[in-house]
């Protein structure tokens, strides 16, 4: 087993041409999956790269640092839009823990739970893959998370950015979750809300995300359709709105009460994000 710390891109992605490698940044999902006694080919540390730890603005979005951490994110001077995935952040563990994760750690684990998907959905981002074989290629993060612990990115690639698009103006967001206790805990439920409303208080834009209801974090693609030209007063969540979603009974909360939960979720930060409440 060798460690590898290049400080470009283009090594980086020349050694992941050679089998049995593991990417890491902060190490905080990659160290405790590992079993006692395996280890891989070799380590390949991603932090020293230039410009992977940065958060870069543009006509065409937001580019966030594959190298970007947690805390990172939590400085950054971002609008109004992203208040959702800054509130995410600060529910990534401890703060020790969100120093070294990063978002693109947290997007690679693909975990059904994982805090950073469902604001990250509603926010539209895409995600940028490279390979040294067959160059760069992006793909919105809906089907980069293909199931528990699953993604697209093929052994020789490697998640350089995370894309969100420019978001419309005057877009809020807030985000919910609940757990068992208050911090360094696993989602029984998450619900994210990107919104945009005209002068008069109607919803003009919706994006809505829920994770740890189903095997990926989900959009309500329905629930998004039908609040469009409707104000808070005239919203009401019903269990068809929540038909994508597929939650299971495990020891953190049955599939019935998850759902009951999500829709309470999604009418607060509708709420919270539009200062309702």
């Amino acid at each position: 087993m060798s460690y590898h710390r290049p400080l470009d891109l283009a090594s980086a992605v020349d050694l992941l041409s050679q089998p049995g490698g593991v990417i890491i940044a902060g190490g905080t999902d990659v160290y405790p999956a590992k079993q006692q006694g395996r280890q891989p080919a070799y380590y390949l540390d991603v932090t020293a790269i230039s410009g992977l730890r940065e958060i870069a603005h543009s006509n065409e979005g937001t580019r966030i640092g594959a190298a970007v951490t947690w805390s990172d994110l939590l400085r950054a001077d971002l609008p109004a839009a992203f208040d959702c995935l800054k509130a995410s952040a600060r529910e990534v563990g401890s703060v020790q823990i969100q120093n070294a994760a990063t978002l693109a750690g947290n997007l690679c684990n693909a975990s059904p739970a994982a805090d950073g998907v469902p604001p990250l959905l509603a926010l539209e981002a895409q995600v940028e893959l490279r390979s040294a074989a067959r160059g760069t290629r992006t793909l919105p993060l809906a089907d980069f998370l293909k199931g528990v612990r699953q993604t697209d990115r093929a052994a020789d690639e490697m998640l350089t950015a995370i894309i969100i698009p420019p978001t419309p103006s005057g877009a809020v967001s807030a985000f919910e979750k609940l757990g068992s206790r208050r911090y360094l805990v696993i989602s029984i439920t998450m619900s994210a809300a990107v919104l945009a409303v005209d002068g008069d208080g109607a919803i003009i834009h919706a994006r809505l995300a829920v994770g740890a209801c189903s095997p990926v974090a989900r959009r309500l693609l329905a629930l998004e359709k039908d609040v469009l030209g409707k104000t808070l007063a005239d919203i009401n969540i019903t269990p068809e709105h929540l038909a994508d979603l597929s939650p299971i009974d495990d020891v953190r909360g049955s599939a019935a009460y998850r759902l009951d939960v999500v829709a309470a979720q999604c009418e607060r930060a509708m709420r919270r994000a539009l200062s309702d409440e």
